[in-house]
């Protein structure tokens, strides 16, 4: 029987069928912690969540037999989940009005398989497949909180989706949740720049701005963050020449940076992109009329007329695309300490900070001549 025969919607659907014995064998030749936490992760968002919404195969009993074999592997009835899903995605609340006697079959297969556990290495069962199967979970439970946390939210990263099978697509799989995942494209949504499991990093740029706070109203703090961030500015400009024109995208509640800027590059004109109204009135306290303010929301796509353009670590969007195609002649990229790109340099291991230049390549070839 060929696979257009034995499968019902593509051949693609044998890969995840043989990636699911692929999981089987990885469990049984080495169980531990963090495999079992991967595995399952990994096979509850790509071949049961894809199983769920299109069963792979033409034949019912095939299809009934695959879902005890994914019951199973992660230790969750199936049927139960598909019910739980589907709801989801009809927005309702209440997802099993009752139990059917498949999803009885199989939750009772998954005690069956725990009670054999337990009965044959209890020691096994108790510090390596639960504390793995309860992180698992927990990674199940983070990455569908942040796949609608702000709103369905997709991510376009080209080797989380090949690893994930277009999971990444998910605003995509809920305008069309019937279409088979080889056939979602990106529309272009609502995205992310990281999967969903560690979305959670999109949060760093509101702690960041708690911080601010605590600095803006210590003075002694001011100081000492405004002295380590002059010595890198510095240190990263000595190469840019003269600089007449400078774009600083989010003031901040403290505008250390402006305040940088006019003592380095004292005849700058310095134009402060803020998107927070509400920082408007600490820039204003901080440094008059000496820089230009202008309110509204900047990314690498917006035009800007200056020498220097200067972007925050807290800057909520795609700090990528400022690396890969330079807004001005040149970019100074606020980054962690561990992403070093281009010249630049440390701000200070206790921020966990460092600078990065990144000149256009006209202006790095201009730089290279002089």
């Amino acid at each position: 029987m060929n696979a257009t025969r034995l499968l019902r919607h593509s051949p693609w659907d044998g890969a995840l069928v043989a990636l699911a014995c692929l999981h089987a064998a990885l469990i049984i030749a080495w169980p531990s912690v963090p495999l079992i936490a991967v595995l399952l992760w990994w096979n509850a968002n790509t071949i049961a969540h894809n199983f769920i919404h299109l069963p792979f195969f033409r034949s019912r009993r095939l299809n009934a037999a695959f879902s005890v074999v994914l019951t199973l592997l992660l230790g969750f009835p199936q049927r139960l989940w598909r019910a739980r899903h589907l709801a989801h995605h009809a927005g309702r609340e209440q997802a099993v009005d009752r139990w059917t006697g498949r999803i009885a079959l199989e939750a009772g297969l998954v005690l069956l398989l725990w009670a054999a556990l337990v009965a044959i290495n209890p020691r096994f069962f108790c510090f390596v497949y639960a504390p793995g199967y309860v992180i698992g979970l927990a990674l199940c439970q983070l990455h569908g909180y942040y796949e609608h946390a702000h709103g369905t939210t997709s991510h376009y990263g080209g080797w989380y989706n090949v690893m994930f099978f277009r999971d990444g697509l998910h605003v995509e799989h809920h305008a069309r949740p019937s279409t088979h995942w080889s056939r979602l494209a990106p529309a272009g949504a609502r995205a992310s720049a990281w999967p969903p499991v560690f979305r959670w990093l999109d949060e760093i740029p509101r702690a960041l701005d708690t911080l601010e706070r605590i600095v803006l109203h210590s003075p002694i703090l001011q100081r000492l963050v405004v002295r380590a961030h002059q010595r890198a500015i510095a240190t990263a400009l000595m190469t840019v020449g003269d600089v007449r024109r400078v774009a600083i995208v989010g003031g901040g509640l403290f505008p250390r940076t402006a305040i940088i800027m006019r003592r380095l590059c004292p005849d700058a004109r310095i134009t402060i992109i803020e998107r927070n109204p509400r920082h408007l009135e600490s820039i204003a306290r901080f440094l008059g009329d000496a820089v230009t303010v202008s309110q509204g929301d900047c990314d690498a796509g917006c035009a800007f007329e200056a020498d220097l353009v200067i972007i925050p670590l807290a800057l909520i969007g795609d700090r990528e695309r400022f690396y890969e195609a330079p807004p001005a002649p040149f970019v100074l990229i606020h980054d962690w300490i561990w992403r070093p790109r281009g010249d630049g340099a440390r701000v200070a291991w206790w921020l966990l900070k460092r600078v990065n230049l990144v000149p256009r390549p006209a202006a790095h070839a201009t730089r290279q001549a002089a």
